[in-house]
């Protein structure tokens, strides 16, 4: 399925998630745990939305892998300039260690949706049910991130299980994602300033947040040129759209497995999840346009 007709389960399973689960990077409980023990507090953007201090960021998602070295951590988020990564692990764990900055992630991302959503909201039975049967079982060979989170008990609150699944499914995709970029031979600037094109966003812009240079961008240009995936003013060409889009195509069949175990049910976990994500983009829990939302406007 192309991306200009209507989305894949897959990809409304995922944007349904996002806010849900993505929430954990901008949860105000999240990054007053942080501070509390070392890091930098958070700022806001121009929307009210709290906005992780970097070293907290990388060192408590980092935590799912474990206590590891930052070059780790850096190959398994994929996008980012090891550079920036790199010493923000290293100065997360001279200040923390990994079982400690995973509870307080924990708990402030569970601490954000018992504040909006509350303890029990509309649906929570369900969708724990549904989230326990996509992840049952679910094989992770090949997806360090998600990996790392079946080594993890499911939190004990009434919310803990659906938190610790749907990250998850939410990691797992991104393992996939990670997987189907490489596989299509591109590197995290080339990548980058693909995705960028494919959202209608400027080159430069959105990756830029991922630390890369001028210097990496000019070099990622030439070789998608060179691939004849841009054109000369930095446009995608016909080769170019195809080939992005092929990475989702391929991202969604990764997923199959998930769809799969969910059956007929895929879609009464996506209309459930929807009404919360609402909810939380509300209350300023998570950003008011995230990536998949950019990635359904595609076309």
């Amino acid at each position: 399925m192309d991306r200009r007709d209507a989305p894949t389960i897959e990809r409304r399973l995922g944007g349904a998630l996002e806010p849900v689960i993505g929430q954990v990077f901008f949860s105000p409980e999240a990054h007053s745990a942080y501070a509390a023990l070392g890091f930098a507090d958070s700022a806001r953007d121009a929307d009210g939305v709290a906005l992780p201090d970097g070293p907290a960021y990388f060192t408590s998602r980092g935590s799912l892998l474990g206590q590891v070295r930052g070059e780790v951590v850096a190959s398994a988020f994929a996008v980012f300039n090891p550079a920036a990564v790199v010493p923000s692990v290293d100065f997360g764990w001279s200040v923390t260690d990994a079982p400690t900055v995973c509870d307080a992630r924990d708990r402030g991302a569970i601490g954000q949706l018992e504040r909006i959503l509350g303890a029990d909201p509309d649906g929570r039975d369900r969708v724990e049910k549904l989230l326990l049967k996509a992840t049952d079982g679910l094989r992770v060979e090949g997806r360090p991130l998600a990996s790392g989170i079946t080594a993890l008990p499911d939190p004990d609150h009434p919310l803990g299980t659906i938190f610790r699944r749907g990250d998850l499914l939410r990691e797992f995709r991104g393992d996939s994602h990670t997987a189907a970029w490489i596989h299509a031979g591109f590197d995290a600037v080339q990548i980058g300033l693909l995705t960028e094109l494919y959202w209608g966003l400027p080159l430069r812009s959105y990756t830029r947040t991922r630390a890369w240079s001028d210097d990496y961008f000019d070099l990622a240009e030439e070789r998608l040129r060179s691939r004849g995936l841009i054109d000369a003013a930095g446009a995608f060409t016909d080769a170019g759209r195809d080939v992005r889009e092929q990475v989702e195509v391929d991202t969604d069949s990764m997923m199959r497995p998930v769809v799969d175990a969910l059956g007929d049910d895929v879609d009464e976990l996506v209309s459930l999840l929807a009404p919360w994500g609402v909810a939380i983009r509300s209350a300023k829990g998570y950003l008011s346009s995230g990536p998949h939302d950019l990635a359904s406007r595609a076309g």
